[in-house]
C-alpha cells in the first residue's frame, strides 16, 4: 500500500570538509517529483560538481537557503556522508536518514543517532545476493584512485622513494600489494597492472582467488595470512589496504612493527579507513591534508576518497541509490522492505535501537533485530 500522502525528501548541502558530492541529481529529483513527492534541496548543494540551483528548479525542486530548514521540513533526509555534530540535533524521531554512516568506526555518531530516534539506513550495509550495491561504485572509485594517489606520493619530490610503478625498459616495475580481493581491491589491482606494476592480491576466500586468477592474468594471488604479509612487505613499494567486513570495523591486519619492514619512502593507501582502517598506524585524513608519515611510510588515509572525483562519484552513486529512494518515498517502511529486501540490511538504527548486529558488536551495545 502506497503512502497516504506525498513524502518530502530533503537534500542538504554536505558540510564535511572537501566534500562536493550531492545525494540527488536534478534528473533523479525530477523523477521523484513526477511520482508526486516534494523535493527540497539546499542552495548550492550541487554547485561543486556543476549542478546549479536553477538546474534543480527546472526539475521542479524547491531550493532553500537555510541548512536547518531542510531538516525541519523533510520526512526523509538523503545525504552522501554521515551527519556531523552540528547536525545531530537537527534529526528527529519521525525522520528517515539515508546516507553512508560507517557506524562501526564511530561510537559518538552511533550514540548520537540512537538519541535522535530517527530511522537510520546506511548505504554501505544494503545487501543484495551477498553484494553491497550502494557501496560498490564508491569502492570502484576508491580502488582505482588508490593507485593514482599511491603512484603520485611515491615520487621523490612528494616524499616517496622515487619508484615509478610501471618501470621502464631495463628497470623492474614497482611492487604493489593489495590486501583484499573485493571490489576496491580488484579495481586497485586492475589500475596497477594497467600501469605495468608487479601486483599481488592477498585474499582469504578461495573461490574469490580462483575468480581473480581466471580474470586477472597480470596479477598474482596469495592466500592472506600474517606470514604471507611479512614475507612480502620488505619489497613492497605501494601497499593498498582494501579489507572489508560489511558493517563491521576493519580488522587490523598490519601492526606498527610489521610496517617497519617496509623501506622508507614506501606508500600506504588505507581504503578501509572509513571503517577504522586495517593498519595499526592509520588515522583519518582529509583531501586538504591527505598524508602523514609514520615509521618512514607515507600514509594516505582520506576517509572520503571518492569525493576527490565528486562529479563521477555523484553520478555513480545516484545511479544505484535512486530506486531505493523512490521505494522509501512511495511506501511505508515495512512495505518498502518487502519490495526492496536489501534495505533490511541497511537498517542500522530504528527508534533508538541498534538493528545492525555488526554495529552493536563493535560498540558492545544491545542488538535488536528490526523485526522486533
Amino acid at each position: 500500500m502506497r503512502n497516504s500522502r506525498p513524502m518530502i525528501i530533503g537534500v542538504p548541502r554536505e558540510i564535511k570538509e572537501q566534500e562536493y558530492r550531492v545525494a540527488l541529481l536534478p534528473s533523479a529529483a525530477y523523477q521523484l517529483v513526477k511520482r508526486g513527492h516534494k523535493v527540497i534541496v539546499e542552495s548550492r548543494a550541487g554547485a561543486g560538481i556543476g549542478f546549479g540551483d536553477e538546474d534543480y528548479r527546472v526539475a521542479g525542486v524547491e531550493v532553500l537557503e537555510r541548512h536547518e530548514e531542510i531538516f525541519e521540513r523533510a520526512d526523509m533526509i538523503v545525504k552522501v556522508k554521515e551527519p556531523l555534530p552540528s547536525e545531530y540535533g537537527l534529526l528527529r524521531k519521525d525522520q528517515i536518514l539515508f546516507t553512508y554512516l560507517h557506524l562501526a568506526a564511530n561510537r559518538s555518531l552511533t550514540e548520537a543517532l540512537i538519541g535522535t530516534g530517527a530511522t537510520c539506513i546506511a548505504y554501505e550495509t544494503v545487501e543484495v545476493n551477498h553484494r553491497l550495491p550502494l557501496l560498490e561504485p564508491m569502492s570502484e572509485i576508491a580502488g582505482r584512485m588508490s593507485v593514482l594517489v599511491g603512484g603520485y606520493f611515491l615520487a621523490k619530490n612528494n616524499g616517496g622513494k622515487g619508484v615509478l610503478l610501471g618501470g621502464v625498459p631495463g628497470v623492474l616495475p614497482g611492487k604493489v600489494m593489495v590486501i583484499g580481493g573485493g571490489t576496491a581491491g580488484v579495481n586497485a589491482a586492475r589500475m596497477a597492472t594497467g600501469l605495468g606494476a608487479d601486483v599481488t592480491i592477498l585474499e582469504v576466500d578461495l573461490e574469490r582467488m580462483r575468480f581473480l586468477d581466471i580474470t586477472m592474468h597480470s596479477a598474482h594471488t596469495l592466500y592472506s595470512s600474517e606470514a604471507s604479509i611479512l614475507e612480502l612487505l620488505p619489497g613492497v613499494d605501494l601497499l593498498i589496504g582494501a579489507v572489508l567486513v560489511p558493517g563491521a570495523k576493519a580488522p587490523k591486519l598490519i601492526s606498527r612493527g610489521m610496517l617497519r619492514l617496509m623501506k622508507p619512502g614506501s606508500v600506504l593507501v588505507d581504503i578501509a579507513i572509513d571503517q577504522g582502517g586495517c593498519v595499526e598506524t592509520s588515522r583519518p585524513t582529509t583531501h586538504h591534508d591527505p598524508t602523514f608519515v609514520e615509521e618512514g611510510i607515507t600514509h594516505y588515509c582520506v576517509a572520503n576518497m571518492p569525493g576527490a572525483y565528486a562529479r563521477t562519484a555523484t553520478q555513480a552513486l545516484t545511479n544505484v541509490t535512486n530506486r531505493y529512494i523512490e521505494t522509501l518515498a512511495d511506501f511505508p517502511l515495512r512495505e518498502a522492505l518487502l519490495r526492496q529486501p536489501g534495505l533490511a540490511g541497511g537498517l542500522n538504527i530504528i527508534a533508538g535501537k541498534v538493528t545492525c548486529k555488526a554495529v552493536a558488536d563493535a560498540h558492545g551495545l544491545p542488538h535488536v533485530p528490526f523485526t522486533e
